[in-house]
């Protein structure tokens, strides 16, 4: 028989009290009887902690009682470290950003599988690239990460499949290579960049192929890949296309030198899923229904 949940509980938890006998909490078990939240089976009690975000787990749940900061403490809570939000929150300097994750990689105690923070440094990527082994999900978005400490450290990341490093400016083809030769299982990459400025979208733009030449060379499993506003043109697609024989989804929205002359169009067309550089969303849903009511009122004062 299923638990009801009262009201205020978070997904997967167990009704609570506070025994009048030992004023101790309790949680009420499926077996319909009353028992003891430290009984719980730590691997159990993570299933329910993790739900609640990172910030919040470490900060309120751990205070709740005794075997609740015993798990938060241990590695069961960790194997998914996602504080991206808190530090895009908190517009967290990189060497705090570094020391928490260096602290949560330390209580995963290398088996965490995801890593997901915002601005990590070389420091923070070092140590947790050094303990993870099991990582299979990296993503570092607007990071400081530099292609020298990539080189070093990317040997320890041979799990990684799937991987996001938009906006990381000093990682160049020389660290997107340590990752493609490392990172053999690699079946997801993210490489978005800033939007050119307005002066480089004329048709005398520089054109680099490196990045993608490089992809191509080292990542032929790749399946889904985003490289929203490089500057790579129609030579480096061709090497994506020709060498990622598994590619399924690929959005290149803003790559202006890419022109799509020969076949190359009706190559991206045959993916399943496409965007091309001239289908970039400047708007969000609510504008573009913003607009359309806009356009309706235009409309009827008109007809007025």
């Amino acid at each position: 028989m299923e638990m009801e949940m009262a009201e205020g509980e978070f997904p997967g938890s167990y009704r609570e009290r506070k025994s009048k006998r030992n004023g101790k909490k309790m949680m009420y078990n499926s077996n319909g009887e009353w028992g003891k939240w430290e009984d719980l089976n730590p691997e159990i009690l993570a299933l329910i902690l993790v739900r609640i975000p990172a910030e919040e787990r470490v900060a309120t749940a751990s205070l709740v009682c005794k075997s609740w900061m015993s798990c938060v403490l241990g590695p069961f809570c960790w194997s998914d470290i996602d504080i991206q939000d808190w530090c895009r929150r908190r517009h967290l300097a990189v060497e705090y950003v570094d020391s928490a994750v260096r602290k949560l990689v330390r209580r995963s105690k290398g088996t965490f599988r995801r890593l997901s923070a915002f601005r990590l440094g070389d420091s923070g990527f070092a140590f947790a690239a050094n303990c993870g082994r099991c990582l299979k999900v990296l993503e570092i978005p607007m990071s400081e990460v530099n292609d020298k400490i990539v080189a070093k450290f990317a040997e320890s990341l041979v799990n990684l499949s799937v991987m996001d490093i938009s906006y990381c400016l000093k990682i160049t083809h020389v660290g997107i290579e340590a990752f493609g030769k490392n990172c053999k299982s690699l079946t997801q990459l993210k490489r978005n960049m800033p939007p050119q400025e307005l002066e480089r979208l004329s048709s005398t733009s520089k054109v680099n192929e490196l990045e993608a030449v490089v992809i191509a060379d080292t990542m032929p499993l790749l399946q889904h890949l985003q490289l929203g506003f490089g500057c790579f043109g129609d030579t480096g697609l061709g090497a994506i296309l020709a060498k990622c024989k598994a590619l399924t989804h690929l959005d290149i929205q803003g790559c202006w030198n890419v022109k799509l002359e020969g076949e190359l169009e009706d190559r991206c067309l045959q993916l399943p899923a496409f965007k091309s550089p001239w289908v970039y969303d400047l708007f969000t849903d609510n504008d573009k229904q913003d607009d359309e009511n806009e356009d309706d009122e235009y409309s009827s004062s008109d007809s007025e």
